[in-house]
């Protein structure tokens, strides 16, 4: 873990977790690409962060995430603070058992407004075996937090905090 890291990711999580409600973007096989609202949570164990959604699975967010695994993950409060943050990341479609199951309980256990039932969403009502119920793993590969404060000061409060993971 980078220092610059284990700095950004805490106040990413904090700011994303506040907000709950982000766009995420896939691209389809033209490279054009498609957003949609989703409702996250970020967990920071202190060395890694991992972003989890849970996802209505269709056939155009399988084939996207098929044919380009990256996603872009943006929060925006436009209404008091103007807080921004994003993270670039590498998704996982999770479809096994296992992993529904847990994605299930994770948000289903998470006091709100990061937890919420998903069975009060009709087409999950069946729970976690729904065929509809998919969970996103979101492993960021690039962060970015941006306070409103620093805009509003012209930079003299608050600090834009960035982090990219190394080239592979």
């Amino acid at each position: 873990m980078s220092a610059q890291l284990a700095a950004v990711a805490p106040a990413f999580t904090e700011m994303a977790n506040d907000m709950v409600y982000a766009t995420l973007a896939t691209v389809d096989r033209r490279g054009r690409p498609r957003s949609r609202m989703v409702h996250a949570l970020w967990e920071w164990d202190g060395t890694s962060l991992t972003g989890w959604v849970g996802s209505v699975v269709t056939p155009v967010k399988r084939a996207h995430l098929a044919g380009n695994p990256y996603v872009s993950c943006n929060y925006w409060d436009g209404v008091e603070r103007y807080d921004t943050c994003v993270a670039e990341c590498r998704a996982e479609l999770l479809l096994d058992e296992r992993s529904r199951r847990e994605g299930w309980e994770r948000f289903a256990s998470a006091p709100p407004p990061l937890g919420y039932d998903p069975a009060t969403i009709p087409m999950w009502e069946d729970g976690p075996d729904s065929p509809a119920w998919g969970v996103l793993r979101l492993e960021p590969w690039r962060l970015r937090v941006f306070p409103g404060a620093y805009a509003r000061s012209g930079g003299k409060a608050g600090e834009i905090l960035t982090w990219q993971a190394p080239e592979d």
